[in-house]
Formats: C-alpha cells, structure tokens, sequence
C-alpha cells in the first residue's frame, strides 16, 4: 500500500508572512507550480492514486486538482473533510507571524507554532472580524476557538481510520494533500514520533512524501521526492 502526502503549494498569505489557519486563501503562482511539480514528480515515479482526499481549504483542494490535471488522471473520486484541515491558529489567524512573535514573546511563539500541546490565544465572538474569520460552510459540524498540534492531531487520525486507512485496504494507493500541521500530526502518528521530537519535523511544501506501509501500518519504505 502506498500513502502519498502532499503539503499544498505557497499560498498568498504564507508569501505574505501571515498565520492562515481555517481561513480560505488562495495558492501564490509560486504555490501553482509548485502543484504542478509535484503533479510531475509523481508522474516521473509512475505513482497514480487511485483516490484522493483534501481539506474542505482550496489551496489544499487547487493542489491536488493540479497534480491531477498533470498526471492526466483527474477521473479518480476526490473526498474532501474538514479533519485534514490545517490547524486553528485562532485569534493568530489573518496575523503577521513576525508581529506575533514581537507581541507574545519568542518562547510562546515557538510554544505554539513548533511545540504539541500548546494552542495559540482563541478567537473569541467579541473580535472585530470574527465573522469574516469563520467558514461558511454550513457542513462543518466542529469549529474550534484555536488548536494545538495535539487537538490537530485527534481530528486527523481519527478521520485517518475512519476512512483513509479502509482505503489503502481497498485501493492500495492513496493520496492525500492537505497542510503543515495536518501532515506532520499524520506524520508523527506513522513514524511514531515522540511530542518532543515534533519541533524537528518539517514539511516542504509542494513535494510528495510516499509511504509504503504494510496491513499493520508499519512502513516498508518512505521516499521523499524532492524538486
């Protein structure tokens, strides 16, 4: 069974500097190519999904139609869930990161931003564009106020068992393209990576990382597949 990961391409707000959290943004034209390497990656490897799924967030969504529309393999069911999101970074959301950083202090920063069980400050019903920060979508049944990499964590390998682990079952080859924090909870889960490791783990954007894992979920073999 094979598990491709895929991080989304640069989006407009993380050339931006800023914290994008639930909020839907766009990819960059540098987050576009980036999809679409990753697209070709995955065709130079001969590796063809056979079902994918993505977050409810289109920069996660774009990346996957891209790499799809490369592969010429855009026939495949494409299931998207909220629980493959990128985490809630709450009232940091929409903020400069280098502005945060200077407000709550380095330590706290790096709590949050690298740590596992530290959320950053909530997003509360009283903050001026509280409305334009939540999704519209009425299909979410679960918004959090904020999350740390340990509430992140819950949501996607629950939603893993549920329905990505019968896949690779059923399908043998999976993929899956989502966000940083979503990925390295997945990620941790599959290497069994301790919360004190987790600060070291890093995932580029825009390159495919393969798992091939047997039933048990032990892995044979990863690849990264660098640009």
């Amino acid at each position: 069974m094979k598990l491709i990961l895929i991080r989304h391409g640069q989006s407009e707000w993380n050339a931006k500097n800023l914290f994008t959290g639930w909020i839907d943004i766009n990819l960059s034209e540098k987050g576009k190519k980036e999809a679409k390497r990753a697209g070709e990656l995955l065709k130079e490897a001969n590796l063809y999904p056979n079902i994918c799924y993505t977050s409810y967030l289109k920069r996660a969504i774009h990346t996957a139609q891209i790499a799809l529309n490369i592969l010429e393999w855009e026939h495949i069911d494409v299931i998207r869930n909220y629980r493959l999101n990128e985490r809630h970074y709450g009232n940091w959301q929409g903020k400069n990161k280098d502005e945060v950083k200077a407000e709550y202090g380095e330590e706290l920063f790096m709590a949050v931003r690298r740590g596992y069980d530290t959320p950053p400050p909530p997003i509360e019903p009283t903050d001026d564009d509280y409305e334009k920060r939540l999704p519209k979508d009425e299909k979410y049944d679960y918004i959090p106020k904020s999350e740390s990499l340990k509430d992140t964590r819950k949501r996607v390998i629950e939603y893993f068992f549920e329905e990505i682990f019968p896949s690779l079952l059923v399908y043998e080859n999976v993929m899956i393209a989502a966000h940083g924090n979503s990925l390295r909870a997945l990620i941790m889960f599959l290497e069994k990576i301790e919360p004190k490791d987790i600060a070291k783990i890093e995932v580029p954007t825009g390159v495919p990382i393969v798992y091939e894992l047997d039933s048990e979920l032990n892995i044979k073999n990863k690849t990264i597949y660098h640009h």
